[in-house]
């Protein structure tokens, strides 16, 4: 996942051919060209603004991810949070499932 170019022009050549890269276009000037890889670009920034939550980005990020590669389910990334954050946050929850959702629907399958 590159959100930057900088992080474009360090990382695209080190996707290994067949790989996958997902970026979004709001930090990038020149897109990823490579042709033996799958290039995916997702439009996080755009859905975080219009969700109203900076804080999301990541979130949004990770279920365009999730929803092209499965590492993990949303199920398990919602249980991992409870985990870890503080139960005083844990009013956060819904925002950071919905933000997940938002992200998986940015991706056409």
């Amino acid at each position: 996942v590159i959100l930057n170019q900088q992080s474009r022009d360090k990382f695209e050549k080190t996707v290994k051919p067949g790989g996958l890269l997902i970026y979004d276009p709001y930090g990038i000037n020149h897109k990823p060209e490579r042709k033996d890889i799958r290039i995916l670009e997702v439009k996080a920034m755009d859905a975080t603004i219009e969700f109203g939550n900076a804080k999301s980005y990541n979130m949004i990020l990770l279920g365009a991810l999730i929803k092209v590669d499965p590492v993990v389910s949303v199920e398990n990334v919602l249980r991992g949070l409870k985990k870890v954050l503080p139960e005083r946050h844990h009013h956060l929850l819904p925002a950071n499932e919905k933000a997940v959702n938002i992200g998986m629907s940015l991706v056409e399958e």
